[in-house]
């Protein structure tokens, strides 16, 4: 699980954002904004939030969002403390941080959003949980990671068919390409083991309409593709959806 880093350097940088004078600019928000002129206490509180949210103490959180803490906050990483808490899978502190305004689509200096970890990161439990959570405090289904892949790639790489299947209900692209020359489906093929988990994933993507013939970037077809692995299963699944 990444930690939240808190160098000398981004603190020194942040104390004198937060300045000794009048003039002084206070700390960036997620938005890169810099917000209001404030006293170097103020920095250390945003910073002990994402550091708290990603340990999961949510009564420290809950202090510190009373004493002014800022939710929109982000560490030398770009972190907030909502990606801190979905990163440590601490559902409690997300849906604390959400209820104070935190914004499930900032990402991180890795691309990393809470919906994207959501995805893929926590475990399908979890996952799904936060997913919801995201979703409905209005996720961008169309946010892509650091491999320009969607929420939806990254599920089926795991084998989550449950968390494909409730993206499948939102508006996601279900033959995005990712910067690999991979769909979803090709992912599941090709990165998964041919496993029970795996194959679901296969069956959910099909039944949903996803383009069983859309070959990657060597042309290579996902039948061709389960056939070459010995995933007979897969293989019966794209061939009775009319693959080739």
């Amino acid at each position: 699980m990444p930690t939240v880093r808190r160098s000398r350097g981004a603190l020194a940088a942040l104390a004198l954002l937060a300045g000794c004078t009048s003039s002084s600019a206070g700390p960036v928000d997620a938005t890169g904004t810099t917000t209001s002129a404030g006293p170097s206490r103020a920095v250390s509180n945003d910073l002990r939030m994402i550091e708290a949210a990603g340990d999961g103490r949510l009564t420290e959180v809950q202090q510190l969002l009373k004493k002014g803490a800022e939710v929109h906050a982000v560490d030398d990483e770009g972190r907030t403390a909502l990606i801190a808490a979905a990163y440590g899978g601490h559902l409690d502190v997300a849906r604390a941080l959400v209820a104070a305004g935190a914004d499930v689509n900032v990402q991180d200096a890795t691309k990393q959003s809470a919906y994207l970890i959501a995805t893929s990161e926590i475990g399908e439990a979890k996952g799904l949980e936060l997913l919801e959570l995201t979703l409905v405090n209005g996720a961008d289904v169309s946010t892509l990671d650091s491999y320009q892949g969607t929420g939806l790639i990254r599920a089926a790489d795991r084998g989550f068919a449950d968390i494909v299947a409730r993206l499948l209900q939102t508006p996601i692209d279900k033959d995005h390409v990712n910067r690999l020359g991979w769909t979803a489906l090709l992912e599941a093929i090709i990165l998964g083991n041919g496993d029970a988990k795996h194959v679901e994933v296969v069956r959910r993507l099909v039944a949903a309409g996803v383009d069983v013939n859309r070959a990657d970037g060597s042309g290579v077809t996902p039948l061709a593709h389960a056939r070459d692995k010995g995933y007979q299963d897969m293989v019966d699944l794209l061939a009775a959806a009319g693959a080739r």
